[in-house]
């Protein structure tokens, strides 16, 4: 099963109807689309690529983006889509640690990936699109589809690790296969008179929700603002009836507060379909200004990047049930077990435990990664048993509805985007004024988590404008620490580990 096949099926079976769009203008219908897929496919098979080397995606949101992520598939290739956000040397390490030969990149970022040739080893060749460049790559007699099957790899999804360093979560065919049809199962039909719109990055949870939507042949819409405001939204879903979209719950609190939809209020937005939210939590008041914005046309995931955005849902009418009486209680989880995957709640020797006993939350079933990309000792721990170990600790109550109650993992998710502390602590370590420091997350209204480092100073405390350029140096802008405090020691135990939690008491 080649993912690509859908949109070659769509080419011959919606012909003329729209596939892409900037805004309200169609950019390709599903016969233009399949043969700019198809002549991608050629390009790079031209480039001396063959099927399961991997090409990289480093841009912005836009038509080319899906182009080329279809285009890899159709010739067999495995796709890196890589958080355009990212620091230069993040990407460096991305695309030397998936053994990537070829880049796709914009203009906006195209100097730094440029860069990395001659420094990441199997970098070979850099192509800008949308643009001169991709036009004449794909513009090629098409080829024929690549035979792929489910245990194929299909995407590289590069999420943080326990090391600090990313991990390429590998997502087959059949995976994301699985993911797509766990979608019309508990989340939503779609149709091909339908539409998704890509506000939030396509290398993460926008990137995976569209697949459905390609599937059944709705038509994928990437806005022209930036960011995307109440009143673009606004016409989009005039423009595009049965309009989805992902949205982390910070976009979504932004949208809600939006002048121009809150004076539209739910009947005004009989396009908009459906909200996917997720990726981070969603505080009660935030999700009740959302309701009473939108309507009830929420629905929230929880999921990782090992399991594409597939572990648990709380479905639409879940939202709408304001009746229940533990409806408060049930939005502030995270919903029920999804159709394709089984879920437990385990304690460190991983049996499961009783309803209201809170452990580590595992999944199996086929939505679940093959494993970190040529990482096998990481890959046989976080499967260890066939389960997935997902590093979060929650419980169930009687109902089969789950809870998370906490991160047995120190990840920070802020603005819907993972940060890992140590990957903080080693830039900041790089500064001399720094003799040790210890990076945590405090509860945000905003962003859901702010990033907040510790710091023992070697001597006199180096200002935080340098430290913020340390950081910055180093890593993505979104990773840098929102505050800085000053302490004379960090908390240990016998061991020698900081304790973190005696840290977040302190915030």
């Amino acid at each position: 099963m080649n993912l690509a096949s859908w949109v070659a099926r769509n080419g011959r079976r919606l012909g003329d109807r729209p596939a892409l769009a900037e805004g309200a203008r169609v950019t390709a219908t599903w016969t233009g689309f399949a043969a700019r897929v198809a002549g991608g496919a050629a390009g790079f098979r031209a480039m001396g690529l063959e099927p399961g080397d991997r090409v990289a995606i480093v841009m912005a949101n836009c038509p080319a983006y899906l182009e080329v992520q279809h285009a890899a598939w159709h010739a067999g290739l495995v796709a890196v889509p890589v958080n355009a956000r990212l620091h230069r040397d993040e990407v460096a390490f991305i695309l030397a640690n998936s053994g990537t030969r070829v880049v796709v990149t914009d203009d906006a970022h195209a100097a730094d990936v440029e860069s990395l040739l001659g420094e990441v080893p199997s970098l070979e060749a850099v192509v800008r699109a949308p643009g001169p460049q991709w036009d004449e790559l794909r513009a090629r007699d098409p080829l024929p589809l690549a035979d792929r099957g489910r245990d194929d790899p299909a995407w590289l999804f590069y999420t943080s690790g326990t090391t600090g360093r990313p991990k390429g979560a590998t997502l087959t065919h059949g995976n994301l296969l699985m993911a797509s049809l766990s979608y019309f199962a508990d989340i939503d039909p779609v149709a091909a008179t339908d539409s998704v719109l890509h506000a939030a990055p396509l290398s993460h949870g926008s990137g995976l929700y569209g697949l459905p939507h390609v599937a059944r042949g709705a038509v994928s819409v990437f806005p022209t603002g930036s960011p995307m405001d109440g009143a673009e939204l606004l016409e989009l879903t005039r423009a595009w009836p049965g309009l989805s979209f992902f949205a982390a719950p910070i976009m979504v609190k932004r949208l809600a507060a939006d002048p121009a939809l809150v004076d539209a209020g739910p009947s005004g937005l009989a396009g908009l379909k459906t909200i996917i939210y997720g990726g981070a939590p969603m505080y009660l008041a935030d999700l009740e200004d959302a309701l009473a914005t939108f309507g009830p046309r929420l629905a929230q995931i929880y999921g990782q990047g090992e399991t594409p955005m597939t572990i648990t849902g709380l479905s639409k009418a879940d939202h709408a049930d304001t009746g229940h009486p533990r409806w408060r209680e049930r939005v502030q989880g995270v919903g029920f077990p999804r159709t394709d995957v089984e879920v437990r709640v385990v304690d460190e020797d991983d049996r499961e435990l009783p309803a209201g006993e809170v452990g580590e939350v595992v999944v199996r079933g086929g939505v679940v990664m093959s494993g970190y990309w040529e990482q096998p000792d990481a890959s046989a721990e976080t499967l260890r048993g066939g389960w997935l170990h997902t590093g979060d600790v929650g419980s169930f109550d009687d109902d089969g509805f789950l809870t998370l109650r906490d991160r047995s993992k120190d990840l920070i998710i802020s603005g819907g985007m993972n940060i890992y502390p140590r990957e903080v602590e080693e830039a900041l370590l790089c500064h001399p004024g720094v003799a040790a420091v210890a990076v945590v997350g405090r509860p945000d209204p905003e962003w859901g988590e702010a990033v907040v480092a510790f710091v023992v100073a070697d001597g006199d405390e180096p200002p935080t404008d340098e430290l913020d350029r340390t950081c910055l140096d180093r890593i993505a802008r979104f990773k840098r620490p929102k505050e800085y405090r000053f302490v004379a020691s960090l908390p240990t135990n016998n061991y020698g580990k900081v304790l973190k939690r005696e840290l977040r008491e302190l915030l």
